[in-house]
């Protein structure tokens, strides 16, 4: 039987600025293993620490602009109505230097883990979340 998914839990992430992350299907709301989906809200000038995760993420930007680093220094620019595929092991720092910010959806196979995801080491306080279970 299909379950329906009422309300998304919302997670604070703390970094530059912080980001607004509605977690509809993952680990805390729904206890999913497999994947996590998640809307996110960016604001102008946020910036993430890179990472290097174990799952696959896939990003589809729905309003703003995100800025993807690679290791090598690459950027990308992934513009509304575009999206991004980064694959497991691969390092990518992500932002938002518009100045609207972004928002866009996340999905990750398997689902996002504090514990999979191998964030860089500079900047410590980046993996403390504050949740909040709200109703829409």
């Amino acid at each position: 039987m299909p379950t329906l998914i009422d309300n998304p839990t919302t997670i604070q992430a703390a970094g530059t600025k912080p980001k607004i992350i509605l977690e509809y299907v993952g680990r805390v709301n729904s206890g999913t293993e497999p994947v996590s989906i998640a809307h996110m809200k960016s604001p102008a000038g946020w910036q993430e620490p890179g990472q290097r995760p174990e799952f696959t993420e896939y990003t589809l930007v729905l309003r703003g602009e995100m800025k993807v680093t690679t290791e090598d220094g690459a950027e990308t620019t992934v513009r509304a109505g575009q999206a991004l595929i980064a694959e497991p092991g691969e390092w990518v720092r992500y932002s938002t230097p518009g100045p609207e910010g972004a928002q866009y959806v996340a999905v990750c196979l398997p689902a996002f883990s504090l514990d999979t995801v191998n964030r860089d080491a500079e900047r410590p306080h980046a993996s403390r979340v504050l949740i909040h279970r709200i109703s829409c």
